[in-house]
């Protein structure tokens, strides 16, 4: 959704009803995975896709009929394998989709600030009551649908809520079946995420390749450095931000929380050993520091003497990156991109503190 918030603006500027269309699940080779989103007026003006094919006109009729209607409905679609191009449900795949008669406010506030999952019944009475759940275990009251009720959802807010947390970490929208007292009730948990941002401390050649590739996918880009020279805009056009400053400054005026991925590049100790000790004792997603196996078992011996516990020395990638065999600033860039995306999606590329070779 955050994706089309500008789209939905200027649909909703021009005074028809906007509603809402939301892949909830997936099976076979659908080309749209869950969390996928369509927006679509009443006169079907829309934007966005949930497969990628002719099922969107399909859906624009759906979300239509809803807001006559005013209720949401899930609907299905699927084809044989015959039909599947013509219809974009590549190798007959089949998808879920939660149609609803507006873009509801809170919808729209995840979108905008992310750390957060909409948690919507797909079943009964209350389908389409939601609850929003926030990356800090949160709960906001219910939202009930026009005419519904959100009693079942609110029975099962406790599994609803771990469950939605769960999401979020993996940061996967995903439909899961909760249990409540008249039985399993499916949720849909629609996660919103927060935007990621890569700090870097060291502008040298690696950090040149690493911020346009972030950039790419996603992250919002910071570079950092105690060196003038080494953070010009000459060097780094594509950041978001540039911060001049010795580590503790520089990560205090940037800010550092769980969405937040350190990359530690300047090779020099008077930088990253205090750039270590910021980060690893920070809620950093990610925490990564270039150097040979040597140099991180000595770090690693470091860290152990100045008091450091072995669950935060553990949280040090080192040396950083995945071994893709690559040696030049820009595989090395691609393999500290590598790790990043594994550690953001839950995936454990490796064991952090396993040897790795150098890069």
């Amino acid at each position: 959704m955050r994706e089309l918030l500008g789209e939905y603006a200027r649909l909703a500027a021009t005074g028809s009803p906007v509603g809402r269309a939301v892949v909830t699940s997936v099976w076979g080779s659908a080309p749209r995975p869950e969390g996928s989103v369509l927006v679509a007026t009443a006169d079907g003006r829309m934007a966005g896709s949930v497969s990628g094919g002719c099922v969107e006109t399909a859906t624009a009729d759906e979300i239509a009929a809803a807001i006559t209607r005013g209720s949401a409905k899930l609907v299905s679609f699927g084809v044989s394998h015959e039909r599947a191009w013509e219809v974009g449900l590549a190798c007959g795949g089949t998808i879920k989709v939660l149609i609803e008669p507006s873009v509801r406010p809170e919808i729209l506030t995840a979108a905008h600030q992310g750390g957060a999952v909409l948690a919507t019944a797909l079943a009964g009475p209350g389908t389409g009551a939601a609850l929003l759940v926030h990356e800090d275990g949160r709960v906001d009251a219910p939202f009930p649908p026009p005419g519904g009720d959100a009693a079942p959802l609110v029975a099962a807010r406790d599994a609803v809520r771990d469950a939605a947390l769960a999401a979020l970490r993996g940061q996967l929208s995903r439909t899961v079946e909760v249990p409540t007292p008249d039985g399993a009730l499916p949720v849909f948990l629609e996660v919103f995420p927060r935007r990621p941002t890569l700090l870097v401390f060291g502008g040298v050649h690696i950090a040149q390749a690493l911020i346009p590739l972030a950039r790419r996918l996603g992250y919002r880009t910071v570079v950092a450095d105690g060196r003038q020279a080494f953070i010009t805009r000459d060097r780094f056009p594509d950041a978001d931000e540039l911060v001049l400053g010795w580590p503790a400054d520089a990560f205090q005026r940037v800010g550092i929380d769980r969405a937040t991925y350190v990359c530690i590049l300047s090779h020099d100790p008077k930088f990253d050993e205090p750039a270590l000790h910021v980060a690893l004792r920070s809620p950093a997603a990610y925490v990564g520091a270039i150097g040979s196996k040597k140099t991180q078992a000595e770090r690693r011996a470091k860290l152990r003497a100045e008091g450091f516990s072995e669950e935060e020395i553990a949280r040090l990638r080192g040396p950083i990156g995945l071994d893709l065999g690559g040696r030049d600033p820009a595989e090395t860039a691609l393999a500290i991109l590598a790790e990043m995306t594994a550690v953001r999606y839950g995936r454990e590329a490796r064991p952090l503190t396993a040897p790795a070779p150098s890069l």
